[in-house]
């Protein structure tokens, strides 16, 4: 890398738009989508899509709620012809689906385009030539002058094809290709020239599409861009503004939301942003941000994982673990300070006297995209007592007390460092039997019965020691005060109650009940003990039984 990379390269200029007013904006309403998926995004696969992948993408957009899709560039090939002549054949486009296809200014690309579109009830042709300055001088060898002629002689064809198949209703959209690193007058210029040609009107607006072709500056020149095209544009309530932003920077959501700021109206990309080179923007992460400020995106993202799972299978690319919103562990938690947190907002939602969510750390409700609670907090090493005590009540129905926590969260810590590895609900459950002795320990209840007289509660009952049964009693003010003293009487086990709680495990006549102790002895020491059983009475001696076992 180069010490002073000023030398080869220069800082984007600004946009002179002293009074630019998207900053003060909000976005409050969903703009039209634009799926490229079957388009943009299958040029930029190794191995494109075939006619049944393309198929079963294009029923997914259409569930999800994508009225608008770029089916495919039919004068690329033979294949993409055929697929997108046939979903119109089929009948499968629903009145409320507009097709699209893209083509270059040519003529002989251009007809292919309709006549791979004909007998639709309605489509949009999108028509394009770059018209930047490196591609007037390296690729083209054209002045302004030159690339505005492709344009109108392109706008003059698609205005007599349409003519030529009237029983389609036809929509255009234009693409100063380049556009984010062209002289804004240029594209200007050229767009107005089409538009003279196509003759829109507000009823039946063009769609200028101004795309980022390469992230070349930050998403706030881009946002500029769009204000001083949408200020400028000649006859603007005729005109649609869209935007096609690539990620080549990492802000290509960013740029998207500013252009909506800006004026445009409609957004074109792909689900979790497949794309060439860094991607197009990613619709999916677009939409739900809308969500998340209280937007209705329009899209139905309810099914995350079936959204995730799809887009997998057509593209053969996998989806990062942390892409917004549909990655794997982007509502997941392993650190012990985040799954604290956590566990505390959600325990807090109940006691809220309104529907707003606000749970740290997760910026919107996994359970709204289909996502289960279950998988909000994983366990390693680096977790801590809280999000251990959350897998328990999640995967078994344990509410743990506090105290008992931090003492489990020993236990499976010591583990996680011995196996070095993330620690699954049936680990941490294994840990935890071990731990309080649930299938058994050095003592352990036989039977018992509970008698009273006028002033005690008497605890008679066999406990096997060692695995050798024996008759115990003892007296108290109740039931665990009676097992205490039946525990010292019989085997020297002093322990005092310094807390003492319980709770159903879930509902109905088949709920068992769980019992926890918090125990002390005379040098001081603190153990504890649980029991569960689906007698309440019979959990907490089994719970004073456990926290002997913790005595070695």
């Amino acid at each position: 890398m180069l010490r002073d990379p000023s030398v080869k390269y220069r800082p984007f200029p600004q946009v002179n738009l002293p009074d630019r007013q998207w900053p003060a904006r909000t976005i409050d309403k969903a703009p039209i989508w634009l799926s490229t998926d079957l388009r943009d995004g299958n040029q930029a696969l190794i191995d494109p899509m075939d006619g049944e992948k393309k198929q079963r993408f294009f029923d997914l957009l259409v569930r999800i709620g994508v009225k608008e899709i770029e089916v495919g560039f039919p004068s690329a090939g033979q294949t993409e012809f055929d697929f997108i002549s046939g979903l119109v054949r089929s009948g499968r486009i629903s009145d409320d689906v507009t097709v699209q296809v893209l083509t270059q200014s040519r003529r002989d690309l251009i007809e292919r385009s309709f006549e791979s579109l004909e007998g639709a009830r309605s489509a949009i042709v999108h028509l394009y030539n770059a018209v930047s300055p490196s591609w007037r001088r390296i690729v083209f060898n054209l002045d302004v002058a030159g690339v505005k002629a492709i344009a109108v002689e392109g706008a003059s064809i698609l205005r007599d094809q349409a003519a030529r198949y009237p029983g389609t209703d036809w929509r255009f959209e234009y693409s100063p290709e380049t556009f984010s690193t062209a002289e804004l007058d240029v594209s200007l210029e050229v767009c107005s020239a089409v538009m003279n040609v196509l003759r829109p009107t507000a009823e039946r607006p063009i769609i200028f599409n101004l795309p980022a072709t390469v992230e070349a500056a930050m998403p706030n020149i881009y946002a500029d861009q769009i204000e001083y095209f949408c200020r400028n544009i000649p006859n603007r309530d005729a005109v649609i503004v869209s935007l096609h932003t690539h990620n080549d920077r990492g802000t290509g959501v960013a740029a998207t939301e500013l252009g909506l700021l800006a004026g445009a109206a409609r957004v074109e990309g792909c689900l979790l942003g497949n794309g060439e080179r860094t991607g197009n923007v990613d619709l999916v992460t677009v939409a739900l941000n809308m969500y998340t400020q209280g937007v209705d995106p329009g899209l139905d993202l309810s099914n995350i994982d079936e959204i995730v799972n799809t887009v997998e299978y057509c593209t053969n690319i996998k989806t990062h673990p942390r892409q917004p919103y549909a990655g794997e562990l982007v509502f997941t938690a392993f650190s012990g300070s985040h799954q604290d947190a956590i566990k505390k907002g959600f325990a807090a939602q109940p006691q809220r006297n309104d529907e707003q969510w606000d749970v740290p750390y997760l910026p919107i409700d996994p359970a709204d995209l289909g996502r289960s609670y279950e998988a909000v907090i994983r366990v390693n090493s680096q977790s801590g007592k809280g999000g251990v005590a959350w897998v328990l009540e999640q995967d078994q129905g344990l509410k743990l007390p506090k105290r008992l926590q931090a003492d489990f969260s020993r236990h499976v810590q010591a583990f996680a460092d011995a196996t070095n590895r993330e620690l699954n609900a049936e680990d941490i459950w294994g840990v935890f039997r071990r731990a309080y002795a649930l299938d058994g320990g050095r003592f352990a209840l036989v039977s018992y019965q509970e008698q009273q007289d006028a002033s005690h509660r008497i605890f008679a009952g066999r406990i096997a020691r060692d695995g050798e049964e024996r008759s115990v009693s003892g007296r108290g003010n109740g039931l665990i005060s009676s097992v205490l003293a039946a525990m010292q009487q019989s085997f020297g086990i002093e322990l005092e109650v310094a807390d003492y709680s319980e709770h159903a495990m879930g509902h109905g006549t088949d709920a068992q009940a769980a019992a926890y102790v918090e125990c002390r002895t005379p040098e001081g020491q603190t153990v504890f003990g649980v029991g569960i059983d689906a007698d309440v009475a019979t959990a907490s001696v089994r719970a004073v039984l456990s926290a002997a076992n913790a005595l070695g």
